[in-house]
């Protein structure tokens, strides 16, 4: 039996001008941002909250994504490199042969360092608007899971974070990293999270009432990290120490999220429930 498998050699840049690159990943990350913005600003208009909140929210929401990813990968995947290099942390250039530079863009970006940084920058919009913090925090779950869909796209657009080999008909051959197939592990992560994003505005706009003080939040952190630690099991070990490991690093940096998520899950139900009994 022949499997047509899918040839995947997409040049995962969009063109090169005087050195500078665009590429895929960099258009979905901001993409996707901006997808979530245009999704906020209905949720925002529904709950009576002024539109300027949702401009110093964007800001706040961008930077605390892209610095919190950036330093959980450096930190938590490549420590020594980026400790002997701390400039290639903040800048996207690399030194070359004959001392210069090279523009490389910045290749490593994790998704457990992007929810830390979120949260951070959610309290501190939080501390600036007066707006409370479990309130911010379950808006912001409920299109969460779309920006992590573009970014997963992102990935596969990359030919980055592939998936074990397998002989399933869907495979993928990424080209770029070698002719074996493998799972699309960057698509599973993707449909998942668009699931999940389906989810949560479903729930947001039929039991809006009876979910609050937390409980979109913890669900959605509980399902994204409940699917992204099983779907680890069939992608490739991102880092060479992972290899040791019975658990990789992205399925030990999941565990804390899914403890978190359950309690503020439980926490949201009982605190509801309360607050309308005392009516």
């Amino acid at each position: 039996m022949i499997l047509n498998y899918i040839n995947w050699n997409v040049d995962p840049e969009i063109f090169n001008l005087f050195g500078i690159s665009l590429r895929y990943y960099g258009v979905l990350f901001v993409g996707g941002l901006v997808f979530c913005v245009y999704v906020l600003k209905g949720i925002f208009r529904n709950e009576n909250i002024p539109p300027d909140y949702l401009d110093k929210l964007t800001v706040y929401g961008f930077i605390g994504i892209f610095v919190g990813a950036r330093l959980g990968h450096c930190l938590f995947y490549e420590p020594s490199y980026y400790l002997n290099n701390p400039l290639e942390i903040i800048l996207p250039i690399q030194p070359t042969m004959d001392g210069g530079y090279k523009f490389i863009g910045y290749q490593g970006l994790a998704s457990h360092g992007g929810s830390v940084g979120l949260i951070i920058a959610l309290i501190l919009y939080s501390k600036k608007t007066k707006e409370p913090i479990l309130k911010t925090l379950d808006l912001i779950a409920i299109v969460a899971p779309l920006g992590g869909c573009f970014i997963r796209l992102g990935n596969l657009m990359n030919s980055e974070i592939v998936g074990i080999p397998t002989n399933v008909p869907w495979a993928f051959i990424f080209v770029r990293e070698d002719n074996l197939p493998r799972h699309p592990g960057q698509l599973y992560e993707a449909i998942t999270y668009l699931m999940v994003f389906g989810l949560m505005y479903y729930l947001y706009r039929t039991k809006r009432e009876k979910l609050q003080n937390g409980f979109f939040f913890g669900l959605v952190i509980t399902l994204i990290f409940v699917a992204r630690f099983f779907i680890e099991f069939i992608k490739e070990k991102q880092v060479p120490f992972e290899a040791q490991m019975q658990l990789d690093m992205g399925q030990l940096l999941s565990l804390p999220f899914i403890v978190i998520g359950i309690a503020f899950i439980i926490y949201g139900i009982v605190k509801t429930k309360r607050s309308e009994s005392g009516k």
